[in-house]
This record gives structure tokens, sequence and C-alpha cells, in this order.
């Protein structure tokens, strides 16, 4: 039997709430199941660790987290207790950087049950690619003056090695797909680091001769995801680029927290981190009533990583099984709690085991 060492990083708000859910769903599906099993060690850093210790992590951190295979992280942020660029940059930011998690891939699709804000959303199911550690996120930049006169200038910095690295991943994933990428782009407004991102796909594109490749202004992509979502399969884009693409994925699903992502170190050399894209929701923390979904589905992505494919589909399946079936949490449309969409996907499991 295979067994992995995971870091489970609960967080703040509904993180705690939907990371233990998760936990005991994956239980659930390796005891059922057999071949696997996660042992989890969790950490209590937060931002109710920030306001008793005056740091997210302690300076240790990134040398304990080093040492297991994946991270597995709920939510971070309480602005009541933490302002969120010190929450962000001091948890979240620190471990995709220092561990150079260069790839943030956020799928999206129409699942079972739930219903989309969109009047005709056909059956959508595609994945963005984006770059997670530079771009229009970087540190490089600064303030001077003040008053009137005061100056904030923000680098946007693009560096070969990450981009190549994003897009080739993109393209690769495509191949196992349905050959169909499409390259979020704004060359006909910002002059520099976008006609460099279109060069570098364009070179990238080489190499996979058999993928559709097409090109898109920003703008427009985000009118497509509204108007046609059904026609994309992967999409790879730029740190904020993708940021915006994704959320808007996540909205024309039906409901943020249903949202998953995975955030890879490509090389090994670091464990990779699985979170949900939504945030930690402090005003319905400790209620009963945040969606797991997000938090499940991103232990799914988990579980590909690792090369379980069959057992994430098996997971992914008993989710659309139970939101077919009208359990669901109060954002989507339902009346269930936590804890009976959690064990109905459990029991839903369960029987797929048993047949």
């Amino acid at each position: 039997m295979r067994k992995i060492e995971i870091a489970s990083l609960p967080g703040d708000g509904v993180g705690i709430e939907v990371t233990e859910a998760a936990k005991d769903v994956l239980h659930t599906l390796t005891d059922a199941h057999g071949g696997l099993r996660f042992s989890f060690s969790s950490f209590p850093w937060s931002c109710d660790y920030y306001s008793e210790h005056g740091v997210m992590m302690p300076k240790d951190a990134m040398t304990t987290l080093r040492q297991f295979e994946a991270l597995f992280l709920g939510a971070v942020g309480n602005p009541a207790l933490v302002p969120d660029h010190i929450s962000l940059w001091g948890m979240l930011i620190k471990i995709r950087r220092e561990f150079e998690l260069s790839v943030n891939v956020r799928p999206a699709k129409r699942l079972k049950g739930i219903a989309s804000p969109l009047a005709n959303p056909k059956s959508f199911d595609f994945v963005v690619v984006r770059e997670n550690s530079e771009g229009e996120y970087s540190e490089v930049g600064g303030r001077i003056h003040q008053g009137e006169h005061e100056v904030a200038i923000q680098n946007a910095v693009f560096t070969r090695r990450a981009t190549e690295k994003v897009i080739r991943y993109a393209f690769q994933l495509a191949e196992k797909r349905d050959n169909r990428l499409v390259s979020a782009t704004k060359s006909n407004g910002i002059v520099h680091s976008m006609p460099f991102w279109d060069e570098v796909t364009k070179s990238v594109a080489g190499e996979y001769p058999h993928v559709d490749m097409q090109s898109s202004h920003i703008d427009a992509l985000a009118a497509f995801f509204v108007t046609k979502p059904a026609d994309f399969d992967v999409i790879v884009a730029s740190n904020l680029f993708g940021d915006v693409l994704t959320d808007i994925g996540s909205a024309i699903m039906g409901s943020i927290g249903i949202a998953p992502s995975a955030n890879i170190n490509l090389e090994g050399r670091f464990p990779s981190m699985f979170e949900p894209v939504h945030g930690s929701a402090p005003d319905i923390a400790g209620k009963g009533i945040a969606n797991p979904i997000g938090q499940l589905w991103t232990a799914k992505m988990m579980l590909d990583h690792f090369g379980f494919e069959e057992l994430g589909q098996t997971l992914m399946d008993a989710i659309e099984n139970v939101t077919e079936a009208g359990i669901k949490t109060r954002d989507i449309g339902g009346t269930s709690s936590t804890k009976e969409v959690t064990e109905a996907v459990k029991q839903k499991i369960l029987q797929s085991a048993r047949s």
C-alpha cells in the first residue's frame, strides 16, 4: 500500500471545516478502494496564529513543509484580525514563491445538479493554466513622494524560463484532452510583456503541431467565457489574467465554493500545494453551511497528481451523484449542511466500492 505524507493547512474560517470534511472523505475513499493511504499532519498557521505570534508561520515553517509530499490548504484570511496583504504574503504567496509552484491549474465544468447563472451554458468543461510565480504580481516597484505628487510604480516581470514552463505544461495538457488551446494576451495594449508572451507561445507551439492553438485578447476572452464557455478546452494565461478568468469560471459554474485548484512544482523539488479557489468566508464560518465541494474537488486533483486517476474519478463521480440528487449547500440552491453533503459523498463512495 502506498502511504503519502500530507501537510494539512486548514488556515482560517471555513477552511478549517472543509479541510476536515475532505480528509474524512479521502480516508473513506482509500479505505474502501485500497492501495493508498494519506497520512495528514495538521499545522495551525493562520490569522489566529498571527494574532498570537506576530507572524503567519514560524521561521522554520518552510523547512518543515518541505518534508511532505504535498500540502493541502483550506483558506487563508481574516481581515478583522490581519490585513489581507499581510496574511496572503505571509503564508500563501510565500509558499507559492519559495516552493516554486510556478503552475496553477484551475478546472471549470458544468456539474450535474448545479444551475449555472447562464441561460444556455451547455456542457462546458475547460481548464485554465495560470502562470503562478511572477507576471503582474511581481514585487518589483515602489512608491515615492507624498500627497498630490505621490507616485506608485508596479512592474510586471515575465521571464522566458517561467513563461515557457507554464505554456509548455498547457500544451502537454491539451494533448491529453482535446488538442485545443487558447492563449490569453493583450498585445494590442500592453506593448512589452504581452508581445513577449505571444512570441514564446508561438515558439512552444511549434513543438506541438497537433494542438490547435489560438490567441485571444483578455477582454474578448472574458466575454467569451460568459457567452460561449463550451467552446474552450485549455486556456493558458499570465498570473493576473488567469486569476480573473478563473473567477469567471467559478461564477458560471454556479458558485466560487465549488472551484478547485492545484499549485504545481513541475520538477518535484518541492511539494505541490492543493487549495480551493474560495476564501475563508468569515461571515459563515462555524455555522456548518460551508460548501465542501471546492475542497473535495481539490482532493480529486491531488489524487490525479499522484497518479491515482481512477480514485480521483470515483471521488468526482460521487460528488456529482450527490449534487444531482439535490444534496447541496445553500450557495448552490440547496438546504444541506456541510456535514450532510460530506456524509452523502462518503455513502456514494461506499456504494461504488460494493458495486
